[in-house]
């Protein structure tokens, strides 16, 4: 059995790379080389292992922003031997009650702005809660981070794991579509995640790079971190997502690379503050999370340049499905892949299946599965859901999509966002497409509500930019001229907002609930 010591690799790094920045969290100003992350890390789990006794078997929660996170993320978790459960401090509450009653940590990992409300629950239930800012006040059962930290030793914490079967880390599955589930990862998916990102032509990390993560990095920000540090290059952490900040960091931190999700795009476009901060000094803005409007792209690329690069994946698959690249896009829109997902990475296994999990033929839509060592084994405590959702090794995504004959892959719509109505499948965002290609349109969103007839009726809630009219006539004859009669939307609602998910997503299961409250029975 082969056993691997991850503190031993990153102590290569910190020689190599030794006093080059490693990290820097904005907020707190913290600023650590690669040579002070690997020390502090080692401190961290030795810390863990000695003074709070987590060991093999054992689990931790963290409910931290991204700054405290980045101090236990992957380059911390994966020396220790105790499971690190990252969760996403801007989930509700209740989501984060359901997450700890699920988890059972033996220590929380917590903001103090969450002290007030979430100390009492953790401590009845017998759990250590350290604190990563000093505490208002003693209390029985809290701890102080740093004070933790005091005279620990900086030595190799000596700790090795299984790579391909000690779980060493937990993420919870996104909301969009419904209740969270809990992934479960090892040390292999951790590096095929950081070597799939080696492996294409385009080469987006180097030891220049300097990366600037908005989103949560307990979520899909983070698969970028192991890859930027191993090539000796520099995480810079935001906590708030504000775009405003996050142009002033891209100017003041010289950011070379970010990844925004496709709404927080459209925003930027809108922003005033991106044409008052220099921006200049990027040269990737990743997106993915959500299908792109075409539209918005080309609007993004003619105000950024040819900076962007499309990604794929989900929490299931830890790297890059997909990719399309720069060069992608620099012939994306005459070769008519613009609206692709890009090409299939070069080390994984993508099919499209039938109901019957049959293979089907190029240009023909089915369920996409996916495969590769970043896949996971399957979800903690949930046999239900590892059986219905992996089948040998793949991951079955329940997004609908086909591959073209030059290897491009297009996401159709997630399986629960097909609407059906009078016998025709509609596809939720190839009409979000049309919509947002009109140009007073900032966003929407669309879902099949409730129809006597048809089954389902094709509707649309739609933002408007800033100053800008159009009529809901207007608009579904914009929808009309582009995709065809029966796609278009019966009906549009303008909205101030469409609901998000923490990270940017648009909640299109939200809108949906709306009009189907009243019915037993929900199509998709």
């Amino acid at each position: 059995m082969m056993k691997m010591n991850f503190a031993r690799m990153t102590e290569q790094l910190s020689v190599r790379h030794r006093d080059r920045e490693a990290l820097v969290n904005i907020e707190r100003q913290r600023r650590f080389t690669h040579r002070d992350l690997h020390l502090l890390t080692n401190r961290i789990v030795n810390m863990m292992v000695e003074r709070l006794q987590l060991r093999r078997g054992d689990t931790y929660m963290c409910i931290l922003e991204n700054d405290n996170l980045s101090l236990l993320h992957a380059w911390t978790a994966l020396k220790g031997e105790a499971a690190a459960a990252w969760t996403n401090f801007r989930d509700s509450s209740d989501e984060h009650r359901w997450q700890i009653e699920f988890i059972q940590p033996k220590v929380v990992f917590l903001e103090n702005a969450l002290l007030d409300r979430y100390f009492d629950m953790l401590h009845e239930r017998g759990i250590l809660v350290v604190c990563m800012d000093p505490p208002p006040g003693a209390r029985e059962g809290l701890a102080y981070f740093w004070d933790l930290l005091e005279d620990v030793s900086d030595r190799n914490p000596g700790i090795e794991s299984d790579p391909d079967t000690d779980v060493l880390i937990y993420r919870f599955t996104g909301g969009t579509t419904g209740k969270s589930k809990c992934a479960q990862y090892t040390m292999e998916n951790w590096l095929a995640c950081r070597n799939s990102a080696y492996l294409e032509s385009e080469q987006l990390y180097d030891a220049d790079s300097r990366c600037l993560h908005m989103a949560p990095i307990s979520h899909g920000s983070g698969m970028a971190l192991l890859a930027a540090l191993f090539r000796g290059g520099c995480t810079a952490t935001q906590n708030l997502p504000d775009l405003t900040q996050w142009c002033r960091n891209v100017e003041t931190e010289r950011i070379t690379m970010s990844a925004l999700v496709p709404t927080l795009l459209y925003w930027l476009l809108d922003l005033a503050e991106a044409s008052a901060y220099n921006l200049s000094t990027l040269r990737t803005i990743a997106y993915g999370a959500a299908p792109m409007s075409p539209a918005k792209l080309d609007q993004a690329q003619k105000r950024f340049g040819n900076i962007f690069v499309q990604v794929y994946g989900g929490t299931e698959c830890l790297q890059y499905a997909t990719m399309l690249t720069k060069a992608d896009h620099l012939t994306a829109a005459e070769a008519g892949h613009l609206a692709s997902a890009g090409r299939v990475a070069i080390d994984v296994e993508l099919m499209i299946v039938d109901e019957t999990g049959t293979e089907v033929a190029p240009g023909a839509t089915g369920e996409i599965w996916i495969r590769s060592r970043a896949t996971i084994g399957g979800y903690l405590n949930n046999p239900e859901g590892t059986a219905s959702e992996f089948s040998n090794g793949f991951w079955k995504s329940g997004d609908l999509g086909y591959l073209d004959d030059q290897g491009f892959l297009y996401i159709v719509d997630r399986k629960k966002d097909m609407i059906i109505t009078g016998g025709f499948n509609v596809y939720a965002v190839e009409v979000e497409a049309a919509l947002n290609a009109h140009p007073a349109v900032s966003n929407s969103t669309v879902v099949g509500v409730p129809h006597d007839e048809w089954g389902e009726a094709v509707h649309a809630e739609v933002v408007l930019r800033a100053g800008e009219s159009v009529t809901a006539e207007a608009l579904i004859e914009h929808v009309k001229s582009r995709i065809g009669r029966y796609k278009a939307p019966k009906s549009i609602v303008f909205v101030e907002e469409l609901p998000v998910s923490v990270v940017g997503k648009v909640l299109r299961r939200k809108v949906r609930e709306k009009y189907w409250a009243d019915r037993s029975r929900q199509v998709g």
